[in-house]
């Protein structure tokens, strides 16, 4: 875990989602969160993440700018830029899919 912190920036926050651009200089992190909702990342350069989750396991994962992915709600972890250079991507969360929620 890093106490560096990456910088977020919500561009839009309504009923129905949130937007927000992660900018991550080397070795920053988001600190340890749960996504409580599904949710896209749009990567806005090349980098690689290195990804830590609540058992402390390690993965890796490479972006490419973009080169959108999908998650659904419940991750838990830690996202730390492993490059060199300053990683950036947008995260679109998808409020009408909240956990425990019935639509």
């Amino acid at each position: 875990m890093s106490d560096r912190t990456a910088t977020a920036t919500v561009q839009i926050d309504n009923n129905h989602l949130r937007v927000t651009e992660w900018r991550f200089a080397s070795g920053e992190a988001t600190g340890f969160h749960r996504h409580e909702h599904d949710y896209v990342v749009v990567p806005t350069r090349d980098g690689e993440l290195k990804l830590v989750d609540s058992r402390g396991k390690i993965s890796y994962a490479q972006l490419r700018q973009g080169q959108s992915y999908f998650r659904n709600a419940g991750v838990e972890h830690d996202v730390i830029n492993n490059g060199a250079g300053e990683m950036v991507f947008i995260e679109i969360e998808l409020k009408d899919t909240a956990i425990g929620k019935t639509l």
